[in-house]
């Protein structure tokens, strides 16, 4: 999907990282940096995972927007 999928609502979110981490067991992320500027926050970060047996990361980056101390908004971009 070009534009991504948009999920919205706590139950929404919870779902789909339950239901995504269940199916990646081995599934680790690092944040390897954390800017924060005002409400805005960017994480650079790299997933690992085991695939085919074989070591296998991805790198990416969340631009999260925080309001009254929660999530408000997160996108997300991958590389590759």
């Amino acid at each position: 999907v070009p534009d991504g999928r948009r999920l919205e609502g706590k139950a929404a979110v919870v779902a789909f990282w339950e239901q995504w981490f269940a199916a990646n067991p081995d599934a680790r992320f690092e944040a390897e940096d954390v800017i924060v500027a005002g409400d805005r926050c960017t994480v650079r970060w790299i997933y690992r995972k085991t695939r085919d047996g074989q070591p296998w990361h991805l790198r990416g980056v969340d631009v999260l927007t925080v309001r009254d101390g929660k999530l408000a908004a997160k996108l997300a971009y991958v590389k590759g």
